[in-house]
């Protein structure tokens, strides 16, 4: 398994504005790359950190091309809710003991 960490820093009053586009877009490509999905923490009041699971290395340096044309428009307001986006890590899984909800 494939993590994708990164990390938001969110433009002063656009918290609601980011959190509603990065869930859409990780729904997108949940449905539409084959990921595993995604999970959202909040740092600080402006910082988010994300990580995204994929089932193996290539799916996820092959994705992108099967969106639907609305995901542009997804990405680009995710965008413009931040100050900065950062990949920090991609990292292959070893172990995991997280529990099952």
């Amino acid at each position: 398994m494939r993590t994708i960490i990164y990390q938001f820093k969110v433009k002063e009053k656009r918290n609601e504005e980011f959190i509603e586009a990065w869930k859409e877009m990780t729904e997108l490509i949940y449905k539409y790359e084959n990921s595993l999905g995604s999970r959202l923490h909040m740092k600080d009041n402006q910082t988010y950190i994300a990580y995204a699971q994929w089932p193996d290395k290539y799916t996820f340096e092959n994705s992108g091309q099967n969106l639907p044309e609305k995901a542009n428009q997804v990405r680009q307001k995710m965008r413009d809710s931040c100050k900065s986006v950062e990949k920090l890590f991609e990292l292959d899984m070893i172990e995991d003991l997280l529990k099952n909800i």
